[in-house]
């Protein structure tokens, strides 16, 4: 079993970790319904494993069992990114930054963060004992906002989903380097 697909049944199997990555991080292992049948270009394999309260999947890209599977977020809005290059930096991003797609859309950190706090005062207490419980990197939000761009200037082409209903109906990216 790879480390991913080993944190993935981990999670799948610890209801307390499980319901830890709800709220804030809002990765619900319990939401695997897409909106879409979604396709990859090259017939990539997609396969979710997690939902967000908005109607957006994150998907494991590749085969069961491949090595590297990038982890890809689509919403209800017809958007799509990559957020990790496997399910361990995906999951270590969704926890030190729960406000990620804010990120993508270019809203300062200081101030997600301060929004954040308002609501989950302790929200960094919980993140230092989730990152540890998962035996996950403690990763400074800087350099996880930094890996979050690099890794979602890599979604087109190859991890551009699309609709087939006669056409090809790709989605748009939700962060795109070309166009900041």
């Amino acid at each position: 079993m790879t480390p991913s697909a080993a944190l993935l049944h981990r999670i799948e199997n610890t209801a307390t970790l499980a319901t830890a990555l709800v709220c804030p991080g809002d990765f619900d292992i319990t939401r695997r319904d897409p909106i879409d049948e979604l396709h990859l270009p090259g017939g990539v394999p997609l396969h979710p494993i997690a939902g967000c309260d908005t109607g957006g999947t994150y998907y494991l890209c590749g085969a069961d069992g491949a090595d590297q599977r990038p982890v890809l977020h689509t919403d209800s809005e017809g958007r799509a990114t990559l957020i990790g290059a496997d399910l361990i930096e995906a999951i270590t991003l969704v926890v030190v930054l729960p406000f990620w797609r804010d990120v993508l859309s270019g809203f300062p950190r200081a101030d997600l963060k301060s929004e954040l706090l308002e609501f989950h005062p302790d929200f960094e207490t919980e993140r230092d004992h989730l990152l540890h419980t998962l035996n996950l990197p403690a990763l400074p939000e800087r350099e996880a906002a930094t890996r979050l761009l690099t890794t979602a200037a890599r979604t087109s082409p190859a991890y551009v989903p699309y609709v087939q209903d006669g056409h090809q109906h790709p989605y748009d990216l939700y962060f795109d380097p070309a166009h900041p």
